[in-house]
């Protein structure tokens, strides 16, 4: 079972939008050496919106030969058409990735029945472990705790990413499926709370700039130490809310730029972080320096 913190990495550019590839080796370093359980690719934070078929499986691919299994990698292969869903989590397991973050349909927003018929669809076509993944904030749709328990006895659904940021419906989740699916939280402010809760990890934004300090955070909720945790995870909440001044991942690429790991690349329709939120995200980084 894949545990911990789970990178939610960017996909650094350069300036012309194409992918950097040296960049994100040294990215995948970082975190190799940082303690984070495993890294997730092209997701949204890895600006999966505005890569190509080709790029998204290209950066899946890399990732998993650059890391090489010394720590499990999570492809991010969810689409709003279940063919391209797919296409892409057969590409990824093909690439040898150890599971696929699967987002909801997005703008289209299925049913309930609809939902539930995707990642079954998905689940049987290809043969990898696959966690779901519920934003409700990003894609419109909201798949609830009942068509989540449908999808546990799917022998190759492994667990669900909540970014719903409700602690709540994260334990109910966890009392009804725990014993079948890995329940992570995709919201960083709430995940300790869901990981003390009995959650296995946190798929964290965060954990791009502060690896090692989210790393930590989640290894002590996950053993139970509350106070320790939250000591941590104090010092992490302004970082938290500034990575969010702007649509992710805007401040968190300016945050990687500021720290001098990547260039300013980012695609249109996402733009460079505000002159006017530079400041706070500054000085949010330097409140959990790790060097």
């Amino acid at each position: 079972m894949i545990t911990g913190s789970i990178v939610a990495l960017v996909t650094p550019m350069h300036n012309d939008g194409s992918v950097d590839w040296e960049a994100l080796d040294r990215l995948l370093d970082l975190h190799m050496k940082s303690g984070t359980g495993a890294i997730g690719a092209v997701g949204t934070t890895g600006e999966s919106a505005t890569l190509s078929v080709p790029e998204h499986c290209d950066v899946i691919r890399h990732c998993v030969q650059y890391v090489a299994g010394r720590i499990p990698v999570v492809a991010g292969t969810g689409a709003n058409a279940t063919r391209e869903a797919i296409e892409l989590t057969r590409a990824a397991a093909d690439a040898g990735a150890d599971a696929c973050l699967l987002v909801t349909p997005y703008y289209n927003k299925p049913t309930q029945e609809g939902l539930y018929l995707h990642y079954k669809a998905i689940a049987e076509a290809v043969d990898v472990p696959q966690i779901l993944y519920n934003v409700p904030g990003r894609t419109a749709v909201d798949m609830h705790n009942d068509t989540v328990a449908r999808l546990a006895g799917i022998a190759n659904i492994v667990g669900i990413k909540d970014a719903t940021g409700d602690v709540d419906r994260g334990r109910d989740l966890i009392a009804r499926c725990g014993e079948q699916l890995a329940v992570y939280s995709g919201d960083d402010p709430t995940a300790m709370e869901l990981i003390l809760a009995g959650g296995q990890g946190n798929i964290s934004v965060t954990a791009n700039v502060a690896p090692a300090l989210m790393a930590e955070m989640c290894r002590l909720a996950a053993a139970g130490d509350r106070e320790a945790a939250a000591a941590i995870d104090s010092r992490l909440a302004p970082l938290n809310r500034a990575l969010f001044l702007e649509s992710n991942p805007i401040p968190v690429k300016w945050a990687l730029q500021h720290q001098g790991r990547i260039g300013g690349g980012i695609r249109l329709p996402l733009t460079p972080l505000a002159a006017e939120y530079h400041q706070e995200l500054a000085a949010a980084l330097q409140a959990v320096a790790e060097v």
